[in-house]
């Protein structure tokens, strides 16, 4: 499932694609028709994420909310701008004239390539006829012959320019909302440093935590504590805080609390602007380019059961919790 970074990115995909531009919409699999029918023509005004939901805005007090779930995602083909915090595969990571995008990288210069094809920054500057997928992992696929191409496979909908097209298939949710409509989903979901980068969402989500006898493994995952943390997330930030997963919500020390959702914010930023989940610390220049290139080397616990810990030497266990593998250090995080 895409997680919070994953949301953000594509949002900010629209802002640099669509945000100005009146928009065709349409249902090619004809699930959506009515609500295409109710968007088409439309200037698109606004494009937001608030952690795994995002919500684009049009002209009329319109907006579509998308929640991509466990299989959604956007294809977009066309004539596509991209900056220094938009991404494509098979492209360079670090590039000269993306210098400071890496806020973790020891050599912004350094070039890379992912192995799995997946995530890595493209050249900026003049559009680019090409075809992008935008999902949970971001792929480049080939160019185009025609625009606009046809629809590929069951397309919920179809957001149409003059120059770029957005396909959206299989998410969770997709609808139009009225403004007040979005303000009551925005309501029931926890902050999103992204969006509340203040103290007061960290204060929320502290007290939200010290209020709850729901172990810390599971309030990570609820989107009415905190927004945007999926299942890598999740293993990769109790480990960095040496937390038991099990522990009761309330039994966590507050600074602990405090330390987690400090930590997210960071990891949450790299994620936005390198396009990985990256959250191994202190690398050098080697280990930095490894780990852009090979999602093994990127994580801590992640997918790395049965494996020694990094830190300890004990292996990496994997258990059920909320429906979701859990991975942990049974001796780092005791």
């Amino acid at each position: 499932m895409p997680e919070g970074h994953s949301v953000h990115r594509i949002t900010r995909q629209f802002e640099r694609n669509f945000v100005g531009h009146v928009v065709r919409a349409s249902s090619p699999q004809g699930r959506f028709a009515a609500g295409a029918a109710d968007l088409d023509g439309r200037r698109m005004t606004d494009a937001r994420a608030v952690g795994k939901q995002m919500f684009l805005g049009f002209e009329g007090d319109r907006w579509l909310r998308v929640h991509l779930g466990m299989y959604g995602a956007w294809d977009f083909a066309g004539d596509i701008l991209m900056d220094a915090t938009i991404a494509s595969a098979n492209g360079r990571m670090g590039q000269t004239n993306q210098r400071g995008t890496f806020l973790e990288g020891p050599n912004p210069d350094a070039v890379v390539f992912d192995s799995a094809d997946e995530n890595s920054l493209a050249s900026i500057g003049a559009p680019r006829r090409t075809r992008l997928r935008m999902s949970e992992s971001e792929k480049e696929g080939g160019g185009i012959d025609t625009f606009p191409p046809e629809p590929i496979g069951q397309v919920r909908v179809r957001l149409l320019t003059d120059a770029v097209v957005a396909d959206l298939r299989g998410p969770t949710a997709c609808e139009v909302l009225d403004p007040a409509q979005v303000e009551a989903v925005v309501s029931k979901l926890g902050p999103d440093p992204l969006i509340d980068p203040g103290q007061g969402a960290e204060d929320r989500f502290a007290a939200s935590v010290g209020r709850k006898s729901t172990p810390i493994g599971l309030l990570l995952m609820d989107q009415g504590v905190v927004a945007g943390i999926g299942n890598v997330y999740r293993a990769e930030l109790l480990f960095r805080a040496r937390q038991n997963p099990h522990t009761p919500g309330r039994l966590v020390p507050e600074e602990h609390a405090r330390h987690l959702w400090r930590d997210w914010a960071k990891l949450l930023r790299i994620g936005v602007e390198t396009g990985q989940m990256m959250t191994m610390d202190d690398l050098d220049d080697d280990a930095w380019r490894a780990a852009m290139a090979n999602r093994a080397d990127r994580h801590w616990v992640y997918k790395r059961e049965g494996l020694p810990c990094r830190v300890c030497g004990t292996n990496i266990v994997v258990e059920e919790l909320g429906g979701r593998k859990l991975y942990w250090c049974p001796y780092c995080q005791a």
